[in-house]
């Protein structure tokens, strides 16, 4: 894990970074980098993500999160795709005192139809372990949906894998999670841009939009769709 550089001043805001299943710290380094350019200490964890259920890996990460907690200022999350039921988990479990903004990535709130189609292979089951089942659209939806707390949602239209992308996943998708289910009962605010679900945390106007929102609460505007979501380039 990283944690913020000593020059940093322990009144900057606090970021928790959280990468998504079967990825590492290193799928998040550049979008800590530009929190790190605009004034964010950063706590960039590497967890098992593919080892532990979910609510374990949110006790996992308490010690180093709570010692980061410890600085006089704000904690935001940004998390990448399962990264953001880790968050969810860990908030409704240890909430620091002074949580500020949460950013979810392509985060699947509401399941994933991809881990509905794979869960029954034992091929599935072992690269993904435990966390991996519980990304199943039913699942999800059995999980507590509504949040208290400023969340703004980022979602991706474009895919690389056309399987996924055409035959399996309702459009519009990431690849990987539909933007219907990246939702969140209780969000802040949900904007949709054109990356797919592995490039979301490298995509420079999902960094440009996730700092805007650790900073106003708000994404900036973008056009609106009829459903209410704005889309970016």
């Amino acid at each position: 894990m990283r944690e913020a550089p000593e020059m940093d001043s322990a009144r900057w805001p606090g970021v928790v970074l959280l990468h998504g299943i079967a990825r590492t710290s290193a799928s998040l380094k550049h979008l800590e980098r530009a929190l790190q350019s605009a004034g964010f200490a950063t706590l960039n964890i590497d967890y098992a993500s593919r080892e532990r259920p979910i609510a374990v890996l949110a006790d996992d990460i308490h010690p180093a999160i709570a010692r980061f907690a410890e600085r006089d200022a704000p904690l935001h999350f940004v998390a990448h795709s399962m990264g953001g039921l880790v968050t969810r988990a860990y908030i409704a479990k240890h909430r620091p005192n002074r949580l500020g903004g949460v950013v979810m990535l392509g985060t699947p709130n509401g399941g994933s139809e991809v881990a509905d189609l794979l869960s029954g292979s034992r091929l599935y089951r072992v690269f993904y372990g435990p966390a991996g089942l519980e990304l199943t659209t039913a699942l999800r939806s059995c999980a507590p949906a509504a949040v208290d707390y400023p969340v703004g949602v980022i979602a991706g239209n474009r895919f690389i894998d056309p399987v996924a992308g055409l035959f399996i996943l309702p459009r519009p998708n990431d690849g990987r999670v539909t933007v219907q289910n990246a939702v969140l009962a209780g969000m802040t605010d949900h904007i949709v841009v054109k990356a797919s679900h592995t490039g979301l945390p490298s995509h420079a106007t999902v960094i440009a939009q996730t700092i805007a929102f650790l900073r106003e609460g708000r994404f900036r505007s973008g056009t609106t769709h009829a459903a209410g979501r704005r889309s970016c380039a």
